[in-house]
């Protein structure tokens, strides 16, 4: 069932699939929050849904401006508006699949309310504190295609950035390009309102909850490389290698994704 949710001055779209079919008993007992990546909507989880929803009670939403979340207005923070989720579906514990910028949330919740996060499925996850994730000269170029109007140019910008599995360009990834066309408003319209969150990557030997890193094989050097040291720094990390994944690897793989997140799923329930 979809709803929004009432977060600090403002709102956000979230669905809850209500009790999976393995509900009765501890593993899906815990509830799974899905977070999307920043090149992406909640749409990219749509492939691993029916395998999800059929084991566990499911919630997935749309961060602020991205797909049916409405654009903020106030200043805002992702790690408070994952917590108003937790806390509207009545969740005190729950684990966490999050790609790349919903990585990087998870993370941020784990660390400040460890209490809440069962487990971490992290894909391609970024995480604050950390310099070089992005191309250098990347928000400059945007910005040049942006005051030029040239919105194709910035989804073909990024497709070559974080796309190579799938061709790197629009024609040749129609759904990546989809996904990253519908996400450019939201990229504008919280420049400026989006609070970063407090540096996360020094104190990764903190996480207490299992965690599992997925990288892609594909990726940009520089986010394989962050990803390597996330994992080589949060205790008893398990570390997976995508093979034919880029920065989409609920795309790429996605049966791959639903089985790591259903492994995490099970070690945290133990």
């Amino acid at each position: 069932m979809a709803t929004m949710v009432s977060v600090g001055n403002g709102e956000i779209w979230a669905e809850d699939s209500g009790e999976g079919a393995g509900a009765g008993g501890e593993a899906g007992g815990l509830p799974l929050v899905l977070l999307h990546p920043g090149v992406g909507d909640s749409a990219v989880w749509d492939l691993l849904l029916p395998a999800l929803t059929a084991r566990h009670r499911v919630i997935r939403y749309d961060a602020r401006g991205f797909g049916r979340s409405p654009a903020p207005t106030a200043p805002y923070s992702q790690v408070e508006d994952l917590t108003a989720v937790l806390d509207h579906f009545g969740l005190d514990r729950a684990v966490l699949a999050g790609s790349s910028m919903g990585g990087a949330t998870s993370i941020s919740l784990a660390l400040a309310a460890p209490e809440r996060v069962a487990g971490l499925a992290l894909f391609v996850p970024g995480v604050t504190g950390y310099d070089g994730l992005m191309a250098p000269g990347f928000f400059e170029q945007v910005g040049e295609l942006a005051a030029a109007g040239d919105m194709e140019g910035i989804v073909r910008l990024g497709l070559g950035l974080w796309g190579a599995a799938g061709g790197g360009t629009p024609e040749a990834d129609p759904v990546a390009a989809d996904w990253l066309r519908a996400v450019l408003p939201a990229w504008f319209g919280s420049a400026g309102l989006q609070r970063e969150d407090a540096p996360a990557f020094d104190r990764l030997a903190e996480i207490t909850a299992p965690a599992l890193l997925a990288l892609g094989e594909q990726d940009r050097a520089e986010v394989v490389k962050c990803n390597e040291e996330m994992a080589a720094r949060i205790p008893g990390c398990r570390l997976v290698r995508l093979a034919g994944s880029d920065h989409y690897p609920t795309l790429r793989e996605p049966e791959a994704v639903a089985r790591l997140i259903e492994e995490l799923h099970a070690e945290a329930a133990r």
